[in-house]
């Protein structure tokens, strides 16, 4: 049976006991909410319905249901006290049903979920999920589909999405643990949590039992600093009881520093340090939001390393955390969008700042989109579980709560929540417009005009986008085109490149420019302004050329 993405998901967590249910599953469009007798057909799991890889090529609409059904067996040796069965991504709400029973619902389609389904279990069993999908027609996260798509909205998806797993558990096992580097100290803040009172460690091989449920202070000697030019990785193993889960973590700080002409910068390990970045949504085009294998993270995240960037900017998309595996491995900074909602957007709000410079506050809910309490109350939940999904990957140096004012609110009582949960990292509260004066950042977007920095702003200032320059390839294009300007030749676009590199990026360096954002690596849909194409079959203009211009991008 061909099983897409069958490696394990997740490198940072990863027990033995791992089988994967990617693969044809029965699916069913119906618009009533009871569970069908009779199918439409197969769906390759994990492509959502929309995608072309998923077999089904059709858009859920907002009064359907989605229903899908797995029969599957499960050998004895695979057994535990625990059977955990592992959802990485469903669009958007979601409920689980195994062998007739309800077991759980999720609301959220960027988030993981979990149940264990071992009490439930059978000879021969009868999974089913059940999804409806309001995409922008609710206030739900939805990042940047849009029923109506076009333009920067794209295609809609839903269902099964991420990768879907099972793993066996013992009753006494680990729950999940969260690792601090503080480099300062010269040690690793460790906190398991587990049903246990105690656990064993090893980092790079020497066992240590500690307490759990607590933070543990691990004395890190001789430290070996990870960074872009050389991204150490310590392996570390925990064990509670016949429990064992591999990971590793990785010691690093990313703060804002001073420089020597006291301009605000920001530093990697306390030594300022230029990001240079590129925009990712993640959209691939036979699958949309999913990869058509890990091969191609590793091929996109190599892809950015060769045009000489040291960052990608994680745009309004939660990947499989073994993309962020593999920007650990290869020392890829990465700037973390959460995910945008809200109901409508109100176009003076998320536009005209573009043209106009307008900032409002973001307190005013019926502007910004964020009447709907409940709403408001679901991101927030939603900002957090993704700081404690993502927390323990080392490339991850920058939390971008909301971008260009979409669903954006209560910016400065959110950051202050945030900064709770996770002080270790940088966060763009406002990315592009509506900035509220407030945390260590000054951000901003240009595109259509030169790059001109405020002269009065104490914040350390970052570029989060800008760019957009189009170079169509024929044969590699969606119907459509993108709003950017465009070239028509590989030397007017790569000349144009370098120009605003030249004009709007080093020439701003002095006055405070401390970061910058190309948009973006690949081309979206009617967005055309990538270095490759969507299809990630032409690389436009070869690496080295646009290497060579961005490595005279430093402080």
């Amino acid at each position: 049976m061909n099983k897409p993405l069958s490696e394990h998901p997740n490198p940072q967590f990863q027990r033995k006991s791992y089988l994967c249910l990617n693969g044809e599953w029965d699916y069913k469009f119906s618009f009533k909410e009871t569970i069908p007798q009779e199918w439409d057909g197969k769906i390759l799991v994990p492509y959502s319905p929309e995608s072309p890889l998923s077999g089904v090529n059709r858009i859920l609409q907002p009064d359907e249901c989605l229903y899908y059904r797995l029969i599957f067996t499960l050998d004895k040796e695979f057994l535990d006290e625990k059977v955990i069965l592992h959802f990485l991504g469903v669009d958007q709400i979601a409920e689980v049903y195994l062998n007739g029973r309800f077991l759980i619902k999720h609301v959220g389609g960027f988030l993981p979920f979990e149940v264990d389904i071992k009490p439930y279990l059978e000879n021969k069993n009868t999974l089913i999920v059940k999804v409806k999908d309001f995409t922008d027609t609710s206030y739900h996260s939805r990042g940047k589909q849009k029923l109506k798509h076009g333009g920067i909205w794209y295609t809609p998806q839903s269902g099964i999405y991420l990768p879907v797993y099972l793993e066996a558990v013992p009753y006494l096992h680990v729950e999940s643990f969260k690792a601090t580097p503080d480099i300062d100290k010269q040690e690793l803040i460790i906190n398991v949590k587990s049903n246990v009172d105690e656990c064993e460690i090893a980092i790079e091989g020497k066992n240590k039992k500690i307490l759990t449920n607590e933070d543990i202070h691990m004395p890190i000697k001789e430290m070996h600093l990870w960074s872009p030019e050389d991204p150490y990785l310590y392996p570390l193993t925990i064990r509670v009881k016949n429990d064992v889960i591999s990971s590793y973590f990785a010691m690093r700080k990313f703060s804002v520093i001073k420089d020597e002409n006291n301009i605000p910068r920001l530093a990697l390990n306390n030594k300022p340090i230029f990001m240079k970045g590129v925009l990712d949504q993640g959209y691939y085009q036979k699958g949309l939001l999913t990869p058509p294998s890990y091969d191609d993270y590793i091929k996109d995240i190599e892809l950015v390393k060769s045009l000489g960037f040291n960052m990608i900017r994680k745009h309004i998309k939660i990947e499989i955390p073994r993309w962020y595996y593999e920007c650990d491995t290869r020392g890829m900074i990465v700037w973390q969008d959460f995910v945008n909602g809200g109901n409508k957007y109100h176009f003076s709000t998320i536009a005209f700042p573009l043209i106009f410079g307008i900032h409002h506050k973001d307190t005013h809910y019926m502007k910004f989109s964020r009447r709907n309490k409940e709403g408001r109350k679901e991101a927030i939940n939603e900002f957090k579980q993704t700081i404690d999904y993502l927390y323990n990957f080392p490339c991850i140096a920058l939390w971008t709560i909301f971008n260009e004012g979409w669903g954006q609110f209560d910016s400065k009582k959110i950051l202050d929540e945030l900064l709770k949960i996770d002080s270790s990292r940088l966060y763009d509260h406002a990315s592009g417009w509506h900035d509220q004066g407030i945390g260590e950042l000054k951000s901003m977007h240009v595109y259509f005009k030169r790059v001109k920095l405020p002269k009065k702003e104490n914040r350390c200032i970052i570029l989060s986008e800008f760019g957009g320059l189009v170079l169509p390839i024929e044969g590699h294009l969606v119907k459509g085109n993108s709003v950017y300007k465009k070239f028509n030749t590989k030397e007017d676009y790569l000349n144009a490149y370098q120009k605003m590199i030249e004009v709007d990026v080093i020439n701003n360096i002095a006055k405070g420019l401390s970061a910058t954002v190309y948009t973006q690596l690949s081309d979206v849909e009617e967005e055309t302004n990538g270095f490759v194409t969507y299809d990630r079959e032409v690389i436009k203009i070869e690496p080295s050329r646009f290497k060579e211009i961005n490595d005279k991008i430093h402080l």
